[in-house]
């Protein structure tokens, strides 16, 4: 089995100093998945034995960013998409196992009034054609905070937020359009009609206590693999980010 890890960690300083180790150490992921450093190189001094670990900073300081800590070396790491506009953020690790890709990324939020949602188009359509070009080499598991609600299912107030970012028709459109080419919400897989169950809160008006949720964070698996799907898991015991960690066992 291998167990894989995603989580959010909205600053990783912060979240070390709310408890990340402690989690890291007790779930004893081999991949664990991180997005929102929020840092560069140098600015936190980890020492997780038995792991190597991939960092992806972006150009902003404090801003976005992924790592990837696996037991496993990988064949190759790859850092973006390879294509300039989208590449000075951080957003997206690649490694490459002899049985799959492992793919984590921070997906660009539409911001406020929508301000970004051309840009997020565009992202989506070039994310999802370098997904499938890895696919015709071997298939692919995508984790990260994807900033989209697919179904009503997936956020606590649906009605007030048609309209704004991560639940707009064209985000989820876009989402649709994953799955179609191949791809499987693995946490829907197992739970298809399961309410209630989200992976962030917004820091304001008392949210995660009152479970006003939406489930944006994701493990997606290319169809191939199916028969290897084990189990999932949302942590939303674990604090210490505005997101929760979620979890995919594979055979």
């Amino acid at each position: 089995m291998t167990k894989l890890i995603s989580w959010n960690v909205n600053g990783l300083r912060a979240c070390v100093k709310k408890g990340f180790l402690e989690f890291f150490k007790e779930i004893d992921a081999d991949i664990f998945c991180i997005q929102e450093s929020k840092l560069q190189e140098g600015q936190i001094d980890l020492e997780l034995d038995g792991y190597y670990d991939y960092w992806n900073y972006a150009e902003k300081k404090g801003y976005s960013g992924t790592a990837i800590f696996t037991k496993r070396k990988p064949l190759s790491v790859n850092y973006g998409l390879g294509i300039e506009k989208h590449d000075n953020e951080g957003r997206v690790i690649t490694l490459e196992f002899e049985e799959y890709y492992v793919v984590t990324v921070y997906t660009p939020n539409s911001q406020t009034e929508l301000a970004r949602l051309d840009y997020r188009m565009e992202w989506e359509d070039d994310f999802r054609l370098y997904l499938k070009e890895l696919e015709k080499n071997k298939p692919v598991i995508l984790c990260g905070d994807l900033n989209v609600a697919h179904k009503e299912i997936d956020l606590k107030n649906p009605k007030t937020n048609k309209k704004n970012a991560g639940f707009t028709n064209e985000e989820r459109a876009k989402f649709t359009e994953l799955l179609e080419c191949g791809f499987i919400d693995t946490y829907r897989y197992f739970n298809p009609d399961k309410e209630g169950v989200y992976s962030w809160w917004s820091y304001r008006f008392n949210a995660r206590k009152n479970n006003a949720g939406w489930r944006i964070d994701y493990f997606c698996v290319s169809e191939e693999l199916e028969k290897k799907l084990e189990s999932v898991n949302i942590h939303t015991e674990i604090l210490g980010s505005d997101h929760c960690p979620v979890e995919l066992v594979i055979k």
